[in-house]
């Protein structure tokens, strides 16, 4: 049967309980963890394999004996990307299904919905995605690269191969907005000039005025942390207009979720970017999740950053939660604080005590027929983004996001 998608949004359920114990009934002492993801509507190519992620780590968890002896209860709230809705059930897993922590979120607005609800409410928090940096509250942890991490890698091989003068053009929302003036820092900062910068709302999707633009201030290199489905159009006139081969492209957020594997290797290749995590990546430790996610889902082409930030954020929260003895919140943060680290598909992942942030390897990579070749790896880059003002060690109460001034 075939739904329009306000047919398919309106008869999806909201909550999805995991049937991560099918052979038993859930107990009253299950250990509850909840999400909040955007599973259905536009920003679902990055939910659900997120969503995904979270259930193969469960799953994992649980069929090993669990936590503590106890079993994890996923409690799986489907936002269906709208921004509203993270309010309202971020309320729900902490009043009514009263949870033991909470991992989602994927656009920096969503996280900023459900952040202060998750501090109030004294719910630990792990937001598992790429951002724009600067958060600082004792109450969440971070473990998606920052600007520091990846643009600070990215810009100086894309300026290298280009040259110094770059055109930026970004989502128009806080992610973008900071972003640009992170890559505007490390242009100048490698002896480069910003000619010009422009933003464009989520929902747009016609870009030709803007390629005209380019062609007359003329630079070495374009830099484009665009988000979501409108913003791919970019990519693709681009390449029609005939100017990939003239002015090479470089991205803070293409591929983050799979896009470049819709895009034609004309449109895509030689495209610059710098993740934590590439499917291309030849270690035991990926091959092994990939074949779990393999065994999980038939199919292992959904992957992407943000599934594996996801999947490593889980595990993370876990071997807190083992060290400290009890899932009671100031006991695994106090763990998680010790600088924890656990080995997943990406690399070794170390948590920050400063700063809450992850330890990470960042890979240089380029497009090359829908796949991800890595050039380079820097390995465990430290979120130095947040450490220049963020110490919760000194100051546990501090409660709001750094933004880079420039």
């Amino acid at each position: 049967m075939s739904l329009n998608r306000r047919e398919f949004l309106g008869r999806s359920a909201a909550l999805t309980t995991a049937s991560l114990l099918p052979y038993a009934a859930y107990a009253a002492d299950t250990i509850k963890l909840g999400s909040v993801l955007d599973t259905s509507g536009i920003f679902d190519a990055y939910g659900k394999p997120m969503d995904q992620a979270m259930r193969l780590a469960l799953k994992q968890i649980n069929d090993t004996g669990g936590l503590l002896d106890r079993q994890v209860e996923l409690m799986a709230y489907d936002t269906q990307s709208d921004m509203a809705l993270y309010s309202q059930y971020a309320q729900q897993l902490t009043r009514q299904d009263q949870v033991d922590v909470v991992h989602g979120g994927i656009l920096s607005a969503s996280r900023e919905a459900i952040r202060q609800t998750m501090r109030k409410s004294n719910t630990l928090y792990f937001y598992n995605v790429q951002y724009e940096g600067g958060v600082c509250d004792r109450n969440i942890f971070v473990t998606g690269v920052t600007p520091a991490q990846q643009v600070a890698v990215l810009v100086p091989y894309a300026m290298k191969k280009s040259g110094p003068k770059v055109h930026i053009l970004a989502a128009d929302y806080n992610y973008g907005q900071i972003t640009a003036r992170w890559i505007k820092k490390f242009v100048e900062d490698n002896g480069g000039e910003v000619v010009g910068t422009d933003f464009f709302p989520l929902d747009v999707s016609d870009f030709g005025s803007t390629i005209t633009k380019i062609q007359q201030t003329a630079p070495d290199l374009v830099v484009a942390p665009l988000v979501g489905g409108a913003h791919l159009s970019f990519f693709r006139q681009w390449a029609a207009a005939g100017m990939k081969d003239r002015i090479p492209l470089a991205s803070t957020t293409m591929g983050v979720g799979n896009e470049h594997k819709v895009l034609t290797p004309e449109e895509g290749n030689g495209i610059m970017v710098a993740y934590n995590y590439s499917q291309e990546l030849d270690t035991e430790a990926n091959r092994v999740f990939k074949d779990k996610w393999q065994a999980e889902y038939g199919d292992t082409t959904a992957i992407h950053e943000l599934a594996v930030s996801t999947y490593q954020g889980i595990l993370l929260w876990a071997e807190g939660v083992r060290q400290a003895g009890s899932v009671e919140h100031d006991a695994v943060v106090e763990a998680l604080e010790t600088g924890i680290s656990i080995d997943g598909p990406a690399g070794k992942v170390t948590l920050d005590p400063q700063t809450h942030h992850a330890t990470l390897d960042v890979h240089i990579m380029e497009f090359e027929d829908q796949g991800m070749t890595v050039i380079e790896t820097l390995q465990q880059i430290a979120p130095v983004d947040t450490q220049a003002v963020c110490n919760l060690q000194e100051n546990p109460d501090d409660n709001q996001q750094y933004e880079i001034q420039i």
